[in-house]
């Protein structure tokens, strides 16, 4: 297995379980980029900010879980791709409404670009509008 995938799949845990910045700053430059064409993401452009966002999505969905489908590295490129979906439901507290018990299974894609061992930028692609409708939000 090669370092970046090794450092991709720590921050991509890291990520995912709502570890925040503070867990996930040592796999990534300090000025990494983040994008996303999701409008539940709409103004999140530091990779810092994003990894808080889910720090924060985990408060109002305290099951969320993530299972991943593939993970694939490309070495030429020096990116690593993540496929997962997101497993999780609306119980706790916060969020865009008061909690609606309202689930979703939501597939999305990480593509996280390095430079040396760090990461560089991170792409999401989601459809956010079906986990929304799925939650109960819109």
């Amino acid at each position: 297995m090669s370092d970046i995938t090794m450092i991709a799949r720590t921050f991509f845990d890291a990520c995912e379980t709502g570890g925040g910045w503070q867990a996930c700053e040592r796999y990534c430059m300090a000025d990494a980029t983040f994008a996303a064409q999701a409008d539940a993401l709409a103004g999140i452009t530091s990779l810092r900010d994003y990894t808080e966002w889910m720090k924060g999505l985990l408060t109002f969905i305290p099951n969320g879980r993530y299972e991943v489908k593939s993970f694939a590295t490309d070495e030429e490129r020096r990116n690593v791709t993540a496929y997962g979906v997101f497993h999780g439901a609306h119980t706790g507290e916060g969020g865009p409404c008061p909690p609606t018990g309202k689930s979703t299974a939501t597939d999305y894609v990480y593509v996280m670009q390095f430079e040396n061992d760090k990461i560089a930028k991170m792409t999401k692609i989601w459809n956010d509008v079906l986990a929304v409708k799925d939650l109960g939000w819109a």
